[in-house]
């Protein structure tokens, strides 16, 4: 494969023509500050000293860093940074790793040689990297608020297409029986049944755009795997190249690269046999991008496997190439990973790592810092994940700048974003912004993840963060998809440091020789002074039995980016963002309910009360206001009067309301205590089906004649009936028989029904009304939940009711 660039970025400078002059753009000494690590060899870490900008006689520019990696800042090293390097935004006081080769004490970035990467601790990830080629405003945004792109009906359509390869892949069977069972499988599974119901789509809905992709996949693995017997057999258009993928070493393998300031997840890393006309077969481990979408080959699609080419080289050799397949096709394209792109690419992200970097800046005061500026593309700013998060912070914080400009069709853009937020909305929004930030600059100083590659286990020990020289013991249990049970003992003869590790705390682990840093991450579930149980996301009894790992205590996981994704949802133009904004901002006052009796089943009236006891009087005064509360309740009180005391209560009184499906007082629930009651056989037939599973065999369906003079503890009563005539049938309106159907449950009566039907029934009209009055009405399903698995329709009612009716 011929090494091809595919993109260049050109560069501006603006620059005054004398020669040979040398500008310094240092500002005000300072020291070192303690926090910082600097560190020689592979995980290098420059402190930059000075920056000096000097220009040639012929327009040419260069920027001369003064670096040390000593914090007595002796002795120095000079960078060099020339061709276009030289724009990378480093200023006095930043971090920088070099890679390239140091001549007496001189270090040159170039054209053709050498990277220097910016902040290499901020860890960007190549998606976001590859957003910022066309908008670098989303990609700091992306940063900024994670996790933040909205669900949609193609991001669930790719999430389950993604599975299904990754299944397939691991199993080594691309059948198209194959294939179907993991499909089915996918639209049962409870990871994805929320997000259709959230999204109003059925299974059919769902199923009918999967099954499009299926045998795209099964044409691909005969052509490409090779266990196939056409594997290898298929040209590039050269006719010079062949590829027969041999192993599948890893699906959604993470990677954190602290050389290059990068992290993602590769989504197959797979085994590959190269072969070239009139060469020996090449064997490479090279990344493999899924894409569902439109097979655009685009330069965001190429770059992604560019970096992931890249940050690989953190454990294993230069693939030197990696491969896009577009699922809906089949199509695989070669993506090359030559030096001027990644160059470039680290280029754009040493941009990207200086604006969350320097999120923040000192005038007088602290504020955040402005963002690249908004894009005049329409089309792309009208799909944009982050435009409501671009609008927020141009009108909240940006226009209060006094050299603040913005053109006529960006004002256009913010306004619409924003219109329905005031002052005061915009003003919470900045201050917060402004807090999160702070204190994720405060926690970054304390100690942040790059303590993990930048210091050893011994020194991460001696802090109580880490436990160091251990090794995996036993087989590795799978308790659920996607959790796996390791143990972990200290090797014999190794140190037993103080460990500052509990039962709970999450935790990294990686190998002492960081050529594994955070190839796994969990919890802590069990643990002595030299042995530790842990719930992994990643099955690690694949590894070499000679890795000795270590456990890092993670204090990062997500930071304060749950913080504000909620900040930024709060601002959201939707009644319940709304609702939030008048309670939260705007102090309107919360509502509550009038008395305990509307909320509290007359059998958990005596629960409740047990609980209470040992309570002082403000105590059961703040309990009884939490029970009455629609919105919220604060409550208050000085260091040592009880407010913990307090709080353990209010958990465990709504758990004795809501006990059930889990619980019903005093004993726990079973699946022979629940009855399920319908009146005609057909329907009896259709849920004993659906309920065939061991974990519901002794769950009771029957007639309404055949639980004459018995009870159970949970009854499910259906109505059945749903049409547009009203028509009831016969055995609905037997008085009788509903009298019997509804006095069956001795703690929880569940009816479903449609109301619009029954209502034509008086005493059943009756009935609907009583229990619209007493509020026990539990929510309307969609009308296509009749679709939907029954794994999925959920059998709940309201906490503070013990008779439920679902419409």
């Amino acid at each position: 494969m011929p090494e091809m660039p595919f993109f260049w970025y050109g560069v501006i400078f603006v620059h005054i023509k004398l020669p040979f002059c040398c500008f310094s753009l240092t500002s005000k000494k300072k020291g070192i500050p303690d926090h910082v690590i600097l560190t020689t060899g592979l995980h290098n870490r420059y402190w930059i000293l000075d920056v000096q900008e000097i220009h040639g006689a012929r327009g040419s520019v260069e920027k001369h860093l003064t670096i040390t990696a000593s914090k007595t800042s002796h002795p120095t090293e000079i960078c060099i940074l020339k061709d276009g390097w030289e724009s990378t935004p480093v200023s006095t006081g930043d971090v920088v790793h070099l890679e390239g080769q140091c001549v007496s004490g001189t270090w040159l970035i170039d054209r053709e040689s050498g990277f220097l990467v910016l902040l290499p601790d901020v860890l960007i990830s190549g998606t976001s990297i590859a957003s910022g080629i066309r908008c670098m405003r989303r990609a700091v945004l992306g940063e900024m608020f994670k996790c933040f792109d909205g669900g949609s009906k193609q991001m669930l359509n790719g999430t389950i297409v993604h599975d299904i390869f990754q299944k397939a892949a691991m199993s080594g069977d691309f059948s198209m029986e194959r294939l179907q069972l993991l499909a089915n499988q996918a639209l049962l599974s409870p990871n994805y049944l929320g997000d259709m119901y959230t999204l109003k789509l059925t299974q059919e809905d769902m199923k009918q755009e999967i099954w499009e992709y299926l045998p795209a996949m099964t044409e691909w693995a005969r052509d490409y795997l090779h266990t196939s017997p056409q594997a290898g057999k298929k040209l590039w258009q050269d006719s010079a190249c062949s590829i027969a993928v041999t192993d599948f070493v890893d699906i959604e393998e993470n990677i954190w690269s602290p050389r290059f300031g990068l992290k993602g997840k590769i989504d197959v890393t797979a085994g590959v046999r190269i072969h070239r006309k009139g060469r020996p077969p090449l064997n490479r481990v090279m990344p493999l991008e899924l894409k569902t979408g439109k097979e655009s080959n685009s330069i965001e699609h190429r770059s992604q496997v560019i970096l992931y080419t890249l940050m690989s080289l953190e454990r294993r050799s230069d693939a030197e190439a990696g491969f896009l397949l577009y699922l809906k096709t089949g199509n695989l394209h070669p993506i090359v990973g030559n030096h001027m792109d990644r160059r470039e690419l680290l280029k754009l992200r040493n941009t990207l790592a200086h604006h969350v970097g320097n999120s923040m800046e000192k005038e007088g005061k602290t504020r955040m810092a402005p963002l690249p500026g908004i894009i005049t593309d329409r089309q792309a700013c009208k799909w944009c994940p982050q435009i409501r998060n671009c609008a927020l912070y141009d009108r909240a914080i940006e226009s209060r700048a006094p050299d603040y400009y913005s053109s006529e069709s960006q004002q256009l853009l913010v306004q619409q974003e924003s219109e329905h937020l005031t002052e005061a909305h915009l003003l919470y929004f900045s201050h917060w912004l402004l807090l999160c930030a702070l204190e994720t600059h405060t926690m970054e100083r304390k100690g942040g993840r790059h303590n993990i590659w930048l210091q050893s286990a011994q020194e991460r020990e001696k802090s109580g963060g880490c436990m160091g020289n251990m090794q995996l013991i036993g087989p590795v249990k799978n308790q659920s998809d996607g959790v796996y049970i390791h143990r972990f003992e200290r090797r014999r003869g190794g140190e037993q440091g103080v460990t500052g590790l509990i039962v709970g705390d999450r935790v990294v682990v990686s190998d002492h020789d960081l050529q594994l840093i955070g190839v796994a991450a969990g919890y802590v579930t069990d643990m002595s002074s030299t042995a530790v149980s842990c719930s992994l996301d990643r099955d690690l009894s694949k590894c070499s039995s000679d890795v000795v790992f270590r456990l890092d205590q993670d204090e990062g996981v997500m930071g304060l980016s749950t913080h504000l994704v909620n900040l930024s949802k709060m601002m959201k133009r939707s009644p319940s963002s709304e609702r939030l904004r008048e309670l939260i901002v705007d102090f309107h006052p919360p509502q509550f309910i009038d008395n305990l009796s509307s909320v509290l089943p007359r059998e958990a009236k005596d629960t409740v009360a047990n609980i209470l006891k040992g309570l002082n009087k403000p105590q059961k005064q703040a309990m009884k206001k939490v029970l009455l509360s629609k919105d919220y309740t604060l409550i208050v009180g000085m260091p040592g009067t009880g407010k913990t005391t307090t709080i353990c209560t209010l958990v465990r009184a709504p758990l004795a309301v809501v006990r059930w499906p889990y619980t019903t007082p005093p004993r726990a629930l079973l699946a022979s205590d629940i009855g399920v009651i319908a009146p005609y056989r057909q329907q009896l037939k259709a849920i004993s089906g659906l309920l065939a599973g061991p974990a519901f065999s002794t769950v009771e369906v029957n007639t309404v004649d055949k639980y004459q003079g018995r009870d159970k503890s949970v009854i499910i009563v259906s109505f059945v009936r749903s049409n547009l005539e009203g028509n009831l049938g016969e055995l609905l309106k037997d008085w009788r028989r509903l009298n019997v159907a509804i006095t069956r449950a001795k703690h929880k009566l569940l009816m479903v029904g449609s109301a619009p039907t029954l209502r034509r029934y008086a005493p059943l009209e009756k009935l609907l009304n009583h229990l619209t009055q007493e509020s026990m009405i539990s929510f309307t399903l969609p009308s296509m939940a009749l679709t939907m698995s029954s794994k999925f329709i959920p059998f709940a009612t309201k906490a503070h009711a013990d008779v439920g009716f679902v419409l």
